[in-house]
């Protein structure tokens, strides 16, 4: 309705009121209504509030989706999927290679033996899930008897694995393991050739700086490994100190 028909209508009514009331025409009154707003205004407004840079996608979106995967045979053998867990702005993304037996039934990554050791490492260096970590997996089902998952099951998971690292936007990645090292960075070598140092991961808009360690696993089956992967966790924690100094003098 215009403004114009607005005040028609207001006298109208004002009129029939007075004869209603008095049998006579009382003074007439004047309104001042505002313009309606343009509808092309409305669409463009509702835009902007669906305008959701992440596309719709969420951290709670991929766990769906991954509790409905049937892209590999991982899924006709899991009791749970193990989708990752921590703080959804993390200062490290930690991803290791797939769930174990205590992870499929828990729903939960890193819990057995080897995430217990996981959880002291990170803490040794004031890391946490519960604070400043998530934690995740290549692939988010359990390979049965434990076995390294295969190419077309890690190719399967790594769609997930790379929408989580981009919604996430961890500060800093640690990899644990042939396995995760290999996959995350489309390597052939080993942890040995491939720990104690940084390197550049591209994705997307984001450079993440990222190093690999041993898999806790590892180090419970070896001592050898326990004095380099003390070395790579140092190195993470001066690396992270540093960055927290350059933010403060910015």
């Amino acid at each position: 309705m215009t403004v114009e028909e607005k005040q028609k209508l207001a006298g109208f009514l004002d009129l029939a009121g007075d004869f209603l009331i008095t049998g006579y025409m009382g003074e007439q009154k004047e309104y001042n209504f505002d313009e309606p707003p343009d509808p092309a205004e409305n669409i463009t407004l509702n835009s902007q509030n669906i305008n959701d840079p992440n596309n719709g996608d969420s951290i709670e979106k991929i766990a769906a989706e991954i509790k409905n995967c049937h892209n590999c045979i991982l899924a006709n053998t899991r009791k749970n999927i193990v989708p990752g867990e921590g703080v959804l702005d993390p200062l490290v993304m930690v991803i290791g290679e797939g769930p174990g037996a205590d992870e499929d039934t828990q729903g939960r990554p890193f819990v057995g033996r080897a995430g217990q050791l996981l959880d002291k490492m990170l803490a040794s260096i004031n890391l946490s899930r519960a604070s400043n970590c998530f934690i995740a997996n290549v692939v988010k089902c359990r390979p049965p008897n434990n076995r390294d998952p295969h190419p077309d099951e890690r190719e399967a998971c790594s769609h997930f694995l790379k929408r989580q690292i981009t919604l996430l936007k961890p500060k800093f990645i640690l990899l644990v393991g042939n396995v995760a090292a290999q996959c995350v960075l489309n390597a052939r070598e080993p942890v040995g050739k491939l720990r104690g140092k940084f390197v550049d991961y591209k994705i997307g808009d984001m450079t993440i700086p990222l190093m690999v360690t041993y898999h806790p696993s590892a180090l419970l089956r070896s001592e050898d490994y326990k004095r380099p992967a003390w070395e790579d966790l140092k190195l993470l924690r001066a690396r992270i100190e540093n960055s927290d100094r350059l933010t403060e003098n910015n």
